[in-house]
């Protein structure tokens, strides 16, 4: 009984985080919104034209994207964790954001170029290339590197190359495009349109119910391959589906907002100390709802800690991220000390 409590209260507190956050997000900004006037705009009965479009325009797709992706994102590091077994490895740190965003900056400088126009399917599909590709890098070098923290090395030095060059890419796009670009490549929610928000929300949450379909196999999976094996779980197919499922949604977030830091790391691991269990059944859910929450918060704070300057989500995310990544690195050290 305790732990259904502990477990219906995390929820409880999760939704109320998102929605709160969710408002704030309406309310907050360069032009302030009062709480009271968001029904009103939201059912069309708003005397004011200019926060109604603000509003209906701008931030609603802005905050629902935050939530979107930042689960995404959460999600994609829950299975990269589970992939490798261990709690460091996300899309940030194994490089795999950074080679979707290279792969995705070729591909906007190149249509800028011959003035094509990219569809959001378009950018989804070549964010999922890049992160294909280094993916596949990181598990060619799984198989010659025994130790993780060398892989995770491995993985940052991955990263540091393809950003070197979309950084090369970036500096010769053309002048009037040049600043969206830029914006994208540090990581911004800004600039979501309807339509971006209709295509990611098909894509994730594909991608999410496959993950919440995978719970018993990835149960059985953290028990050890042997174990998989004996309970009848195909683990190489079952590894190839989570590679993927990984690639898709760290690939949704990477098109949309460019590559945000420590969400897949540092999610999961604060969700499970929230929880108190390792249940995929549990943390799937979890993981998406604890991403939207922090990512709300962290863009949030992006867009009104400077205003009106903005600041890169990547470096919200960083300030909160970081420290708990540092806490799990000294934890698990403790715990081979023990």
């Amino acid at each position: 009984m305790r732990k259904h409590k502990r477990y219906c209260t995390a929820f409880i507190l999760l939704f109320i985080l998102t929605l709160f956050l969710l408002i704030l997000n309406l309310c907050i900004g360069s032009v302030s919104v009062p709480l009271l006037e968001i029904p009103k705009i939201l059912a069309g009965n708003s005397s004011d034209a200019v926060s109604g479009d603000i509003v209906i325009q701008i931030r609603i797709p802005r905050a629902l994207a935050a939530a979107i992706l930042g689960g995404a994102l959460a999600l994609s590091g829950y299975l990269l964790q589970t992939f490798f077994h261990n709690p460091i490895a996300s899309p940030f740190t194994l490089g795999i954001s950074s080679g979707a965003k290279l792969v995705v900056a070729l591909v906007m400088v190149a249509s800028l170029g011959y003035s094509v126009h990219l569809s959001s399917w378009m950018m989804i599909l070549a964010a999922f290339a890049g992160s294909m590709l280094c993916m596949g890098f990181v598990i060619l070098a799984s198989r010659v590197i025994n130790q993780m923290s060398m892989l995770i090395v491995s993985g940052v030095m991955i990263g540091y190359i393809c950003s070197a060059v979309t950084d090369f890419v970036v500096t010769f796009a053309d002048d009037e495009n040049i600043v969206n670009l830029h914006n994208w490549s540090q990581g911004s929610f800004s600039g979501i349109t309807w339509d971006n928000v209709a295509v990611m929300a098909l894509v994730v949450a594909a991608a999410a119910l496959c993950v919440f379909l995978l719970s018993k196999p990835i149960s059985a999976y953290q028990l050890g391959e042997v174990y998989a094996r004996n309970m009848g779980l195909n683990v190489r197919t079952f590894r190839m589906l989570l590679v993927i499922l990984s690639s898709i949604l760290s690939a949704c977030v990477t098109a949309f907002a460019g590559p945000v830091s420590f969400v897949g790391i540092a999610v999961p691991h604060l969700v499970k100390s929230l929880l108190g269990t390792a249940r995929p059944l549990l943390m799937i859910p979890a993981c998406f709802l604890g991403g939207a929450v922090f990512c709300l918060f962290c863009d949030l704070l992006a867009r009104t800690m400077f205003a009106p300057t903005e600041l890169s989500i990547s470096t919200a995310t960083a300030i909160f991220g970081a420290p708990v990544v540092i806490y799990i690195m000294i934890h698990r050290k403790k715990e081979r000390h023990a």
